[in-house]
This record gives C-alpha cells, structure tokens and sequence, in this order.
C-alpha cells in the first residue's frame, strides 16, 4: 500500500460490533492469509511464477464459490507494462516489458447495477523493487500478511458470504484482486483504462487495504472517500459500531480505489493503519488481528446493506490531498505516523542505518523543527527536505516524553 496524508474527523460510538459473527469465517481468512503470506509465494511479486501461483489461487476460490469468471472464460485479466525502478529516472525507453494479473470474478444478480469489491494482492517479492523499508531488503522474502494479504483474504471472504446469502439481491457483484499495486497502482489503473465491464453500470467501489491489524484498544478505522458521495457521511454516522471511525474526504489517496474515482465512480477505502512491520520482511500471518478483521469485514456488509441500492450512487469530486510536490534528493529515513492529529511528525519507524537511526532519532518522536523550519505536518517536513542535499548536516528537533530535544542528522 502507498501512504499518503490522512486528514480526518472523528466518530465514536460504543456497542458490540460483532452482531452477526457467524457471517464472517475467522478460520477461512487464516486459511486465505497464511497462504497468501507464505515463503511458498515468495512475497508475491508482480510478474513473478508466485504472483501468478497467487492468481490462480483466487481465482480456483472464486470458482469454488460458484462466481463466473467476468473476462469471457477466464478469472485471469493480463496486462503489461513498463517500470523503471529508478525513482529519479522516470524513462522507460530501457526497461523491458514485464507481465502482471489482476483476478475478476463476477457474482450475477441480474440487477441494473454492480459494486466493485477489491484489494491488490501483490507484494515486494524479494525487495527488488525498492520499496522495502529493510535498510538491506535484496533476497528477503517480503510476505506481506496485512500489506494485502489481509484485504484480498477479505475479498474472498466477502465473496464467499455474498454468494450464499441473497440478501444484496439488488445489485451485483465484481470481485477484483489486483497486481502491480506497489509500483504504482498499475493492475487497477489498467483494469480502468481497458475495461471488461462497462464503467456506466458501476455504482460504488469499495476497496480493502491494510485491515489486519486492528488495534483491540484503539480500535481505529480509517474510511477514505466519504465524500466522493453524498450518501457516505450519513450512511457511516449512522453504523453503530465499537469503532473509532475516522473519515477521510479524497477520492485520491495511496491504494487502488484512485484508479476508480478517477473515472468518476464514488469510493471507500477501509485501512485499519499504520505499524511497525510495513513493507518489513517482518510483516508475517502470525501477527495478524483475524477477529479483528473479521469485524470490518461486517462493518463493510452493513455499510453496503445501508447503501441505496435502486440507484446508481451519485458522484462527487474532492479536493485532492497535499501529498507535497516538493522535489528532494535526501531522506532521512523514517515512517511517519500517517494518523496523527497533532503538530508536527510523529515517526512510527526508523530505518536502520540510515540519517535519523543515525543522528539517535527514535519511533515515537515528533520532529518539530527540520533546519531552520518549524515543522507543522508532513507537508511542511516534506517541504523542509527539499531544502537540503546530501552531505549536509542539520539540527531536529524533535519532542520526546513531553521533552523538546535538539539532534543532528547528516544526510
């Protein structure tokens, strides 16, 4: 998955969310995610013999569910592309051509209008594509449990129960596993640009990345896209839930729902946050939340039970986020904590061996002050960064425990 800013209200109510538990099969999302996230697939890579043994996976669940293959008789919706691994080199006229797959499957009500329910199943493989946040990721298995094993275990699962409950009758269903998500929201934007299913009978997509690791205190989801719709907002506020939602408004934002509001059809995108393990070797099935995410699994079924269904959702378009357009040449080696609501930065890793791991910055420091600038958001850090070049070295500030501390980083 992609980061980008999240910038939010907040929601919170408190009763069971787990109503009717037995919808959703905890023990058939370990089966999908401890596969899926095995060493047998290598980290699933895009254009990989794993990312195709991935694929066809799904795609022998979907037939096993009864749902047709969309794409005349195969599950399977191959497309090339070109990808130059260079992130400061964006030509392509060297690179060879490389091979992915998205996996579609389509649940037929004869309604007027179908959801599109969807996740990217691909992963960083071997950390050969240069986004591990390993300091040395060449070689490492990348298994990717929450980054998506968790979102397309919860296609399939959605699948499964969409399938033998008619209770959505109203509308139909495609079910799409995407590829080449990780190097750019490639397999989506694809899919979108060479249809098999006509865009018009689209209503709504729904897309699930990163909802594995739900934090049993916190209990935070995240919804991207509330207001790529007028329905959302009300629909969301009205969910009872042991949740605390916070909603985000953009349509664009850092998975493949992007791909589809840009050609005008309203989104949500659920992601229960950030941690440590992202884009990790260390990002393993044993530490996924199943219950957990078997609860936004029903949290979805009720928003798409809630949703008017006689209709094709009416769409809206939404300021695009500030992802900072500021061009830089350093970095300095942190996750940021993309859910925080104070000033500043707050990190929620530090990569080994690398500026801020070096000059002693640590995961729960706030930076405050990069240079001669007052950091406010990642906006503002982003900004600060293009200020700089490798080689220098320039003070942090940074809050720790409540206490303001100076640090030097070199880039």
């Amino acid at each position: 998955m992609k980061k980008i800013l999240i910038v939010s209200s907040f929601l919170f109510t408190i009763i069971p969310s787990r109503i009717n538990s037995q919808n959703i099969s905890v023990p058939s999302l370990k089966k999908h995610i401890s596969y899926l996230a095995s060493d047998i697939l290598k980290g699933r890579g895009t254009s990989t013999d794993e990312e195709k043994k991935a694929a066809e996976y799904l795609a022998s669940e979907f037939k096993r569910y009864g749902l047709k293959p969309e794409n005349k008789d195969s599950y399977l919706y191959e497309f090339k592309f070109k990808k130059n691994l260079d992130p400061h080199d964006t030509s392509t006229s060297n690179v060879p051509e490389r091979k992915g797959n998205d996996v579609v499957a389509f649940l037929d009500n004869k309604a007027p209008y179908t959801i599109v329910i969807g996740a990217h199943y691909d992963h960083l493989g071997l950390g050969h594509d240069k986004n591990s946040r390993d300091p040395n990721p060449e070689g490492k298995i990348h298994n990717g449990a929450d980054d998506n094993a968790s979102g397309t275990a919860g296609v399939l699962e959605l699948a499964r129960y969409f399938s033998e409950n008619k209770i959505s009758e109203k509308l139909n269903f495609l079910f799409m596993c995407f590829s080449g998500e990780e190097l750019g929201l490639i397999g989506s934007k694809k899919w979108c640009d060479a249809p098999t299913f006509p865009l018009e009978k689209i209503s709504y997509m729904i897309n699930m990345d990163m909802i594995g690791r739900l934090n049993d205190s916190t209990k935070k989801l995240i919804i991207y896209g509330v207001g790529t719709s007028p329905v959302w907002v009300p629909i969301i506020d009205s969910i009872k839930s042991s949740f605390s939602i916070k909603k985000d408004s953009a349509g664009i934002g850092p998975s493949d729902q992007t791909s589809f509001y840009l050609k005008d059809i309203p989104v949500l995108h659920f992601f229960t946050g950030q941690h440590e393990d992202y884009h990790k070797p260390s990002d393993d099935a044993e530490k996924i939340n199943y219950d957990g995410e078997a609860s936004v699994l029903e949290y979805i079924i009720r928003v798409i039970n809630a949703t008017p269904s006689s209709n094709k959702l009416k769409f809206l378009k939404t300021r695009n986020p500030d992802t900072g357009k500021s061009s830089f040449k350093v970095t300095m080696g942190v996750m940021p904590d993309y859910t925080f609501e104070g000033k500043g930065l707050r990190i929620d890793g530090v990569t080994d061996g690398k500026p801020a791991a070096i000059g002693g910055l640590k995961k729960g420091d706030v930076v405050i002050k990069l240079g001669d600038m007052d950091i406010k958001d990642i906006q503002v850090y982003m900004k600060a960064l293009s200020e700089h070049k490798k080689g220098e070295t320039v003070p942090v500030k940074v809050l720790r425990d409540g206490k303001e501390i100076e640090l030097k980083v070199t880039f």
